[in-house]
């Protein structure tokens, strides 16, 4: 089958010709991959830094949408035919840049009517990391306030857009290409990171005090989001570089974990129009390399897929 991957750790991405997979053992399908996700975090896969079960030569790609070509036993109710997608790891044998995927059942969502194959690729990683961060910041309470930092991007804006929706007040951070798409989603707070003194903003917006709770998605901005804070608070970081707690801030290093179920409830919001993702570009099966490095070098808050 064709894929686009890596022959070894640190190696460029090109297109590769692998061996179809097996067939899906109990638990397991095999997915007709229609479009998969390409994200920075498919950088660090590629590098090696994140281990995810991937043994070069393979594919690289950890989310993907597509149909079921067959399923093995004790599928979860999945069959032949269903439209589904995944954030797929561990990765059983290739990634997700491949015509054919072999994935844990319990690890698929039901991909909505009205969502794009592009859109519903792009959408696992960053929506389970938005369910799994909010959750840490706000300690299972509903309402409060809430700052997120680095809203701009394909990940800070989903955070903010499920904050919205679960009934939290948002002030977000973002610079001003991204400011105006996040007050249409009902934020009215929106603070320039480039400006000095914008956690000085941000604690005067809640009062004074600071924010009760933060989620930093902003790379190298983990200190300015716990300097918002109010003292006792709550911050969840997605960039991997928690801070020092201080001031009796509870500190949460969030980093996405694979869940079938989350990620079917955050698809039937998406499903729903209560989130959304925006592609900023596809790519055909061949074209890995570009793809990532569009993902990489920033796509201004779109998300990036390559089409089968």
């Amino acid at each position: 089958m064709r894929a686009s991957g890596i022959e070894r750790f640190g190696g460029e991405v090109r297109e590769l010709s692998l061996p179809d997979p097996r067939s899906p053992d109990p638990g397991e399908a095999l997915i007709s991959v229609r479009a998969a996700g390409v994200a920075p975090w498919d950088d660090l896969v590629r590098l090696g830094s994140w281990e995810v079960g991937l043994q070069p030569p393979a594919a690289l790609g950890v989310e993907a949408a597509g149909t079921i070509a067959a399923v093995g036993a004790g599928s979860d109710g999945w069959a032949v035919g269903d439209e589904v997608m995944t954030h797929a790891v561990p990765v059983l044998e290739q990634g997700c840049w491949s015509e054919l995927l072999l994935a844990r059942t319990d690890l698929l969502a039901a991909k909505p009517t009205a969502v794009s194959w592009e859109e519903a690729a792009a959408f696992p990683v960053p929506a389970l990391t938005a369910d799994q961060a909010l959750r840490a910041a706000m300690g299972g309470s509903p309402g409060g306030r809430l700052l997120v930092h680095g809203a701009g991007g394909v990940t800070g804006q989903l955070i903010a857009a499920l904050a919205l929706v679960t009934g939290v007040e948002v002030a977000a951070t973002a610079g001003p290409r991204s400011a105006a798409r996040l007050r249409k989603l009902g934020i009215d707070a929106v603070f320039d990171y480039h400006e000095d003194g914008w956690p000085t903003a941000v604690r005067r917006w809640a009062g004074g005090g600071g924010v009760p709770a933060a989620i930093n998605a902003a790379p190298g901005g983990e200190q300015d989001a716990l300097s918002a804070l109010a003292d006792g608070g709550r911050l969840a970081t997605i960039t991997g570089v928690p801070p020092q707690p201080e001031r009796g801030v509870t500190i949460a290093d969030v980093y996405v974990e694979s869940d079938g179920a989350r990620l079917g409830r955050m698809a039937e919001r998406l499903g729903n129009g209560e989130l959304a993702i925006s592609i900023g570009g596809t790519y055909g099966p061949a074209e890995g390399a570009e793809a990532l490095e569009t993902a990489v070098g920033g796509a201004g808050g779109d998300a990036i897929a390559l089409l089968a």
